[in-house]
């Protein structure tokens, strides 16, 4: 399995300072818990209120304070989370998945430099699929696995967690289909201090490609020009000299810069080949195009089926909410790059599932047993709910995987006091995905019984353990009203012993203990 080795980074120096911190009225309280006897407050069914997200106090103790407003200008999209929803009432659940993990490194941006995270900034699903889990390798001839597995909760009496991963298959550097990257540079002034950490990005991708393998590279700021023309990789001199020589000044033009790139990728597509435009900006458009119209320009290009890298850089003006929707609603992903070792991760050690897409459009439904599931809630992909009659429709949009991705979703779910039949199931899995796109969708499906349940959380697989405690402190720093108060002795117990040699899940304990003081002032 591929794996992602990340170094413990540093922060860039030019990371704006913070002003005041973000205030809370959770719970300072933080008691540990008995994982055997799973003992915590109860978890309330709770509705809020339109004009005041945490208005309502329910006897949730992390409840109460609104969401902050974005740190030194960002811009950040608010969004309701999942509450639980009665199987009685409605059985099924379909969302689209999500690889993108650009939430998790703009927290870590901002817990390195000793402030909390912008509260509507957290996507819960990309701080789970920011890691790497242990999932088998896909049968002969499928293009992923799925692994299914319900143990106790952590952090939630007399509740369950049902996980469902995917994994995609490898694909090996030298097998990747011939590719035709276009990239797009924002060079406007506010990139002046970001170029270095740009170009480092850019050279560590372009020193992975292979001769065959074509580069354009398309620049924007007041205006867009095309700086390279599609150039073969065996002139890479020309491609990283292009590179180098990159300067900035001027206001951001995004929109025409994304038209130069796209006709540019249309002019240079090739039938089996990746067609990919990546886009490395801070997203401070500000000239011409902008907002919910700049979202929809780029919508536009989805069925050109060509693919989009987002790959976001800097602060102070940083605008999340944009590159999140330019991903979500195009072929596309989106990362942020907080510093070398995740420019080396994202364009080097994992090149291949960043570029390369075995599936699209691949959509995951989940249908609860009424019998067996008394209620269910969906942990996060809030921005990429479905419709369920959205499963079989093909014309709907949803997100891609690459090879040697995991993808996780969890389902905290409560069990019927009498389930334990052998027969039954608690829960279907459908998994609808095209082989390329504008395929038809091909399905397939999974169940889990009763009779796998795990008696304990001791039991449960190690991913699974790490999962749940990645959960609870993206909820917390969501200000979720799931939460049962400020358990930091509890997250990094779990965590610390569902990790091994993984110098990814260790920086993550780090990152809770970095967080205790700003979270129990």
């Amino acid at each position: 399995m591929m794996r992602r080795v990340l170094l413990l980074t540093s922060m860039m120096g030019t990371l704006a300072a913070c002003g005041a911190e973000p205030g809370t009225d959770k719970a300072a309280e933080n008691g540990t818990t008995d994982y055997s006897n799973n003992t915590t407050s109860n978890n309330t069914t709770y509705t809020p209120s339109n004009n005041d997200y945490y208005a309502e106090e329910s006897n949730n103790t992390t409840a109460g304070a609104p969401s902050p407003p974005p740190i030194d200008g960002e811009n950040y999209q608010e969004w309701q989370e999942n509450d639980f929803i009665e199987t009685a009432t409605e059985a099924t659940s379909t969302f689209s998945i999500d690889v993108d993990t650009a939430s998790y490194t703009l927290m870590r941006r901002d817990i390195n430099s000793g402030r909390l995270p912008a509260v509507a900034g957290v996507r819960v699903e990309e701080y789970i699929n920011f890691f790497e889990y242990e999932y088998p390798q896909p049968i002969a001839g499928e293009p992923f696995s799925i692994n299914l597995e319900v143990a106790p909760s952590v952090f939630g009496t007399d509740l369950h967690m049902l996980r469902v991963g995917l994994y995609g298959r490898d694909i090996a550097l030298e097998n990747m289909r011939a590719t035709n990257l276009v990239f797009l540079i924002d060079v406007s002034g506010s990139m002046s201090t970001r170029l270095p950490l740009v170009k480092h990005a850019l050279t560590t991708l372009t020193n992975r490609l292979r001769p065959g393998d074509k580069v354009a590279i398309v620049t924007y700021a007041s205006n867009p020009g095309v700086l390279l023309s599609p150039t073969d990789i065996s002139d890479k001199a020309t491609i990283l000299s292009a590179l180098n020589g990159l300067v900035s000044g001027g206001s951001t033009n995004g929109a025409g810069g994304i038209e130069s790139a796209y006709a540019l990728a249309e002019a240079t597509r090739g039938e089996d080949t990746i067609n990919r435009v990546v886009l490395v900006t801070d997203g401070d458009f500000n000239v011409g195009v902008t907002g919910s119209a700049l979202v929809d320009l780029v919508e536009a290009k989805r069925d050109l089926h060509i693919g989009l890298t987002v790959a976001g850089f800097g602060s102070g003006n940083y605008n999340d909410a944009d590159l999140e929707a330019f991903a979500r609603q195009t072929n596309g992903n989106y990362f942020y790059i907080d510093g070398e070792a995740e420019a080396d991760r994202i364009f080097g050690t994992d090149l291949v599932s960043t570029l390369e897409v075995i599936a699209a459009d691949v959509k995951i439904q989940v249908a609860f047993d009424a019998d067996a599931v008394v209620r269910y809630r969906l942990v996060g992909y809030e921005n990429r709910l479905l419709e369920n009659q959205d499963f079989e429709d093909d014309s709907k949009d949803a997100g891609e995987i690459g090879p040697g991705h995991t993808v996780t979703a969890l389902y905290e779910i409560e069990l019927a006091a009498d389930v334990v039949p052998a027969s039954g199931s608690i829960a279907e899995v459908r998994l609808r995905h095209k082989a390329q796109f504008g395929a038809d969708s091909l399905l397939q499906t999974q169940s889990i019984k009763p009779s796998q349940v795990k008696a304990d959380i001791a039991d449960a697989s190690a991913d699974l353990r790490f999962a749940m405690a990645v959960i609870e402190f993206a909820e917390i720093l969501r200000q979720s009203m799931h939460t049962e108060g400020m358990r930091i002795d509890d997250i990094e117990t779990l965590a610390t012993g569902a990790t091994s040699t993984q110098l990814d899940r260790s920086e993550f304990i780090e990152l809770v203990g970095l967080a205790r003081p700003l979270l129990l002032p």
